[in-house]
């Protein structure tokens, strides 16, 4: 039980617990003496509690991997956040205790990082980092400060600005039907999905999770029930996306593409490659659908409505308009 005592000016919050060692913390005022003692016998009591003395034999793998079983599963992306947590959990930091997880030692991890992966890369992993050790501090009572606070992120570059010209998307879909070349692609859903993406603005993971209970080809919409920023939208589909959505073949998967990520990309690998577009990313679609959509959607909040983004300032990232059309207008 908690005990509250006055002390040299200063109130002294004591807890005290069968087979526990004690624990105390000076405040200033009783209100906060109070608060302390009340939250720290609540986590005790849920079991979530990490005294300062257990810290001392915990490691930053042992936080990660209570995040991954007890955080990341209720997340949005569950599936790749787990696969990024579980690499780290691979890499000596993991092996790190709390107590010796300095600054220092963070910047060591960032700086052995930036020899083999991009800046924003590095900067994604601290951010978990940074997050893991919140929700430990926040949730589980873990008495640990955040070192990575103090550490200095790596800059990033610019955002990517790749736009396919009309012919590079004629050489690409060419490329997946797999026509005058020995090798033809495999999977058939390769080439709808870029023209679904290049008409539509969908993200990836919007047009992999699309049903054909979402999709209504009379209306010419498709409702996302699911998007990265947590609310729903209905796309509008152009001519061609009907189209394209008419020629895929239905099977008893519900998705309108049923693949997933990893074979999406390594057979959009394939058709990049044969059409000599080794440059050009997934997500460029997008830049490339935002952009096309841009000169038909004058009215930026239509816009916004059709992408999904929230903030003009991340919209202004995919949007890049020509400048000799702009030009064209001040005539």
């Amino acid at each position: 039980m908690a005990s509250i005592r006055y002390r040299s000016g200063k109130w002294q919050a004591r807890i005290s617990r069968t087979g526990e060692p004690n624990l105390v913390k000076t405040f200033q005022s009783k209100v906060d003496a109070l608060k302390w003692a009340r939250g720290v016998e609540a986590e005790w009591d849920k079991g979530n509690f990490v005294a300062g003395q257990q810290v001392q034999h915990l490691t930053l793998g042992d936080l990660v991997s209570r995040y991954l079983r007890e955080v990341t599963p209720s997340m949005k992306g569950a599936h790749e956040d787990s696969i990024r947590l579980k690499a780290l959990l691979r890499r000596p930091i993991a092996s790190t205790a709390l107590r010796k997880l300095t600054p220092s030692r963070i910047a060591q991890y960032r700086d052995e990082r930036l020899q083999e992966v991009t800046a924003a890369t590095v900067v994604r992993e601290l951010a978990y980092l940074s997050s893991i050790i919140n929700h430990a501090r926040r949730e589980w009572g873990a008495t640990i400060a955040n070192p990575v606070a103090l550490v200095r992120k790596p800059t990033c570059p610019s955002g990517r600005t790749r736009i396919l010209t009309l012919e590079e998307e004629r050489q690409l879909l060419f490329a997946c039907s797999g026509e005058g070349n020995n090798r033809p692609n495999r999977n058939p859903y390769t080439e709808p999905f870029i023209v679904l993406a290049i008409e539509t603005a969908m993200r990836r993971g919007e047009l992999l999770g699309l049903t054909w209970q979402d999709v209504d080809l009379d209306k010419r919409i498709a409702f996302l029930r699911t998007t990265k920023n947590g609310d729903s939208r209905t796309v509008p589909l152009s001519s061609r996306a009907v189209a394209t959505l008419t020629s895929i073949e239905r099977t008893d998967d519900p998705r309108v593409i049923p693949i997933n990520f990893p074979a999406l990309e390594t057979n959009f690998k394939r058709a990049r490659r044969r059409a000599g577009l080794e440059d050009v990313r997934i997500h460029d679609l997008r830049h490339t659908a935002t952009t096309r959509l841009a000169e038909k959607l004058s009215n930026v909040l239509e816009l916004s409505a059709v992408t999904g983004h929230r903030q003009l300032a991340m919209l202004k990232r995919y949007y890049h308009p020509d400048p000799q059309a702009i030009a064209n207008k001040l005539r």
